[in-house]
């Protein structure tokens, strides 16, 4: 079977990681607590500098819902106009009406956009009323694979909505599980959703090198449980743990 490993990288270094680890792709992303922003242009950059392997971005200007105004369109647009120049394999979007279906206008301007760019469609497909209407949907605008969980919290816990939507789709898109995906899970999934290629982060905590430390004060507010003295990276060990599990199953 041919897997791939898509790594959602928080940063260059994540992806360099990812890189050495044997990643198929990542998904270069900021703000991952908040569910992945669009990183900045200098974060892109380095990063399509430093790759030999895919590198997607995703295009979402905030977090919270899908539900964008003209102006945030006006922002996705423009920062896919952005990948475009510097030459990223591919974008990642995602945006809903109202009523929890896929924003087919919204999508095929963001599509159009692209041009020859690869087209996942996010996870807001967990948000979608009915994930089967919103598949043929997501086909129909030529995307190349869904990111999803299965619409649950985990993508271990979505397995039974996940094969369907392997079954629904054939050969037309490829369903992508993500969300809580490591190397202790990872074979159970693929054998029971029939799912080839996978979204995880593989990060370890990396401790601060700041040798004072103000525990008082909080960059990100009282309502975020952040450890400011620690970074989040991507582990190219774990990457490949994960990859040579996966295929030795």
């Amino acid at each position: 079977m041919d897997y791939k490993l898509e790594i959602c990288a928080n940063s260059v270094m994540s992806c360099v990681e990812a890189q050495k680890g044997g990643a198929y792709r990542v998904e270069l992303c900021a703000a991952i607590p908040e569910g992945g922003t669009t990183p900045s242009y200098g974060e892109i950059a380095v990063a399509q500098e430093l790759l030999d392997i895919k590198l997607n971005v995703i295009i979402r200007p905030r977090g919270g819902d899908f539900l964008y105004s003209g102006l945030e369109h006006k922002i996705m647009l423009k920062d896919i106009e952005i990948c475009h120049k510097l030459g990223v394999d591919g974008i990642v979007i995602g945006c809903l009406t109202a009523e929890g279906d896929v924003d087919m206008q919204r999508c095929r301007e963001l599509v159009a956009a692209a041009g020859e760019m690869d087209i996942t469609f996010h996870r807001a497909f967990d948000k979608c009323r009915d994930p089967f209407i919103s598949l043929e949907d997501i086909i129909s605008l030529g995307c190349s694979r869904i990111l999803t969980s299965g619409q649950q919290p985990k993508a271990e816990q979505g397995i039974g909505l996940l094969k369907k939507l392997v079954q629904q789709a054939g050969d037309r898109i490829i369903i992508m599980p993500g969300s809580g995906i490591n190397e202790n899970n990872i074979v159970k999934i693929a054998r029971e959703t029939g799912a080839v290629e996978f979204h995880l982060s593989a990060r370890e905590a990396v401790e601060s090198k700041m040798k004072f430390k103000n525990p008082a004060v909080s960059m990100g507010g009282a309502n975020i449980t952040i450890n400011e003295f620690e970074q989040l990276i991507t582990s190219a060990q774990k990457v490949k743990e994960t990859w040579t599990i996966l295929n030795t199953k």
